[in-house]
């Protein structure tokens, strides 16, 4: 009777343990766009980069830098990097490198609908 229960609990440790870090699920929000420069993370980037800003909650100090995420508005999706925080953003908004958000809309549009996910 113990070993049942024992490995019983003990795979449903290891599965939570593997499952804890994996963020698979979409995030949505606004998308704005921003003059790139020296970014929270530390790197220097330029408007032609195709980078990101997470909100800080998402950006989790600094967790995320570096990573890619899929981003899609408009019918269209891109992938970029994160580079920067966004403290003005809300949870699941975005701030987009120009030339990332002229992916999906122009400029002067300012703000899209976007969901994204980390890759």
């Amino acid at each position: 009777m113990f070993f049942p229960a024992f490995f019983a609990a003990f795979f449903a440790c290891l599965v939570s343990v593997l499952a804890g870090p994996l963020k698979t699920r979409s995030e949505s929000g606004r998308g704005t766009w921003f003059d790139v420069g020296l970014g929270a993370c530390g790197e220097y980037n330029v408007n032609s980069d195709l980078i990101v800003a997470l909100a800080t909650p998402d950006y989790a100090n600094g967790a995320h830098c570096d990573k890619k995420i899929t981003i899609t508005a408009n019918g269209r999706t891109a992938t970029a990097l994160v580079r920067d925080e966004c403290p003005s953003c809300a949870q699941g908004s975005i701030d987009m490198s120009p030339s990332l958000f002229q992916h999906f809309a122009g400029l002067d549009v300012g703000v899209v609908q976007v969901t994204w996910q980390y890759d």
